[in-house]
């Protein structure tokens, strides 16, 4: 396998693919709309096992994932990322359907530097002033927004708070991000096929009732949730870290233009003030990053 340390064009084709189908996302869900959050969550995850499946079976990587199956604390581990990363879908896919996109990109706009933050709390790694600096202009940011809208940006902070411990957690759970997927979906499965039968037999279900564009719509759910995560972890081995840092703002810049412009959402004066701070704070951070790579290259 190549080096992380040097940047490959087969991982820069596959980082930027994952975060331009994220980009996209909202739209796909937004044509859902008329189905409950929870139904459409529940879809994401079922109809996710058999694409993962199919690739871990082609990569030949299935081992790991019996492996994990049969350890306790295996399972204990991808129950825990499995919890926070199905928390972080239900919670987006709300927000794009509420006519809360804006929300959405404040929370992945966040997330790296909420990341930052965590690393130098939970792991000890040290920050420069510069990532001080960043960190302390979103924190502002977030305030600006509480004050002059009179209550906390719920969904971005929780988008924020659930991606960011996941990608914690995810860091100790010792298997391939794709074998990490499938044993997630696939604890998740339980819950989400018995949530589906209990939708089917009450009548309340969307799948395979009435319109059938929304049952297509439910089954596509897999694709767009396990092919751009895919495709992000094989990247993300053949790409420097401060590339996938400066990639990632792709995703919450394309769900901030269609909240805008798609789904005519209030931009409003508090968040011309705070959204212009976090892209300087994002600024900072990216600027951090790329002195990192510099002494690392050096």
């Amino acid at each position: 396998m190549k080096s992380a340390h040097v940047d490959t064009p087969q991982g820069f084709a596959f980082a930027v693919s994952a975060y331009f189908l994220w980009g996209f996302l909202p739209i796909y869900m937004k044509s859902l709309a008329d189905v409950s959050p929870l139904e459409v969550l529940a879809h994401r995850v079922v109809w996710s096992i058999p694409i993962a499946a199919v690739v871990l079976i082609a990569l030949g990587r299935t081992k790991d994932l019996r492996a994990a199956l049969a350890s306790p604390r295996m399972l204990a581990m991808g129950a825990v990322t499995a919890a926070l990363i199905s928390a972080n879908w239900g919670i987006y896919i709300w927000s794009i359907v509420s006519g809360n996109a804006l929300e959405a990109a404040l929370g992945y706009y966040i997330n790296p530097l909420f990341s930052v933050f965590l690393g130098a709390v939970l792991l000890g790694e040290r920050l420069d002033k510069i990532k001080w600096a960043s960190i302390a202009l979103a924190l502002s940011a977030v305030v600006i927004l509480t004050v002059e809208s009179g209550s906390i940006p719920i969904v971005a902070l929780a988008l924020t708070g659930t991606w960011g411990f996941y990608a914690y957690f995810k860091r100790s759970l010792p298997i391939g991000p794709n074998q990490g997927f499938l044993l997630e979906v696939l604890l998740l499965s339980v819950p989400a096929a018995g949530f589906i039968a209990y939708l089917a037999y009450s009548g309340t279900g969307h799948f395979m009732v009435g319109n059938a564009v929304n049952s297509w719509l439910l089954v596509g759910c897999g694709a767009v949730t396990a092919v751009p995560l895919m495709l992000y972890a094989n990247g993300a081995k053949l790409l420097r870290l401060s590339t996938i840092g400066m990639l990632q703002y792709i995703a919450p810049t394309m769900i901030f233009l269609i909240a805008v412009f798609v789904f005519g959402e209030q931009f409003g004066r508090a968040r011309m003030i705070a959204f212009p701070m976090i892209w300087c704070a994002l600024a900072l951070y990216s600027y951090a990053l790329w002195k990192e790579a510099g002494r690392a290259r050096a």
